[in-house]
């Protein structure tokens, strides 16, 4: 067998076992090199100046496909990458807290899920679990937009975080005074 970066010659005469088994390398080299860039560009963090400037001149790979190899390999050491799932199962779930890493790797390791499944499983399950949002437009003249930001300033919150509070205690009132009104009202029937 003879290789070179862009062939692959093959002796004649291989039998279908030798051809699997050569199918089979080739597969973990292709699966495992995101990693090992990954954990080189860490060490290159950790002992040389420039790191991406020289990676990216021995890879010919762009500064975030790097940055994104490099990260994955430090959300995940060696002892927690797991080597039934790709590098890439291990980067769909790389910004989630480290339980919800586990539990997600695991569920994907024994069901057997590719990357796309794991990425639609995690997707169906942080809508379930989102709380629903509306928008509001409100059309207000400039000065009282003006009068609200000052406000706003003035109690240490942007804009849209006063407006909200402003409105959550307003609605809090409204709802305590008409149960108020409605006490009394009952109040008043039973006697």
């Amino acid at each position: 067998m003879t290789t070179r970066r862009t062939t692959l010659v093959l002796p004649e005469g291989m039998s279908l076992d030798d051809w699997g088994a050569v199918g089979q390398h080739i597969f973990v080299l292709s699966d495992s090199s995101g990693w090992w860039l990954g954990d080189w560009l860490v060490y290159g963090q950790e002992n040389y100046p420039n790191r991406y400037k020289r990676a990216i001149e021995a890879t010919s790979l762009d500064y975030q496909t790097l940055r994104n190899y490099a990260w994955v390999a430090r959300k995940f050491v060696p002892a927690r990458r797991r080597e039934k799932l790709s590098m890439q199962h291990h980067a769909e779930v790389a910004s989630l807290p480290m339980e919800a890493q586990e539990h997600w790797l695991a569920q994907a390791e024994a069901e057997g899920w590719s990357r796309n499944e794991l990425r639609r499983r995690i997707q169906a399950a942080t809508k379930r679990n989102s709380q629903q949002v509306a928008y509001v437009q409100v059309n207000v003249m400039i000065d009282r937009k003006q009068h609200w930001q000052q406000a706003a300033e003035s109690s240490g919150m942007n804009l849209m975080e006063w407006i909200s509070a402003t409105l959550d205690n307003a609605a809090q009132r409204a709802l305590d005074s008409a149960g108020e009104k409605a006490d009394v009202k009952s109040a008043s029937i039973t006697t």
